[in-house]
């Protein structure tokens, strides 16, 4: 089991990339646009990358960690369920998860 304070950090990071993701897309426009030859475009491009990098470090979607929503266990993680290999083992076994059964031959 993960500690409840890296759980909390996660939840809490998820909501600061939601906070500023439209605040986020707008500001990387303009600094994409801001690559052609005119002066203009590229000051705007300046401006917008300074204050890209003033907005908070976990407002980043780099930097959320997929988790397990069980255990917050941060490997073994599968994307498709959203837990980890090791619940996701127990609760097929189990029958908890419809349509996966174990395979066998």
């Amino acid at each position: 089991m993960a500690k409840e304070s890296m759980k909390a950090r996660e939840v809490k990071r998820a909501r600061l990339v939601a906070k500023y993701a439209e605040r986020r897309a707008a500001l990387k426009k303009i600094v994409n646009a801001g690559r052609e030859e005119d002066d203009e475009k590229r000051q705007a491009a300046y401006e917008a990358a300074q204050e890209l990098q003033k907005l908070p470090k976990n407002a980043s979607p780099i930097r959320k960690h997929n988790r397990c929503s069980i255990t917050g266990r941060p490997k073994g993680y599968m994307r498709t369920f959203g837990i980890s290999r090791i619940q996701f083992r127990e609760m097929a076994s189990a029958g908890l998860i419809p349509g996966v059964k174990k395979a066998s031959w």
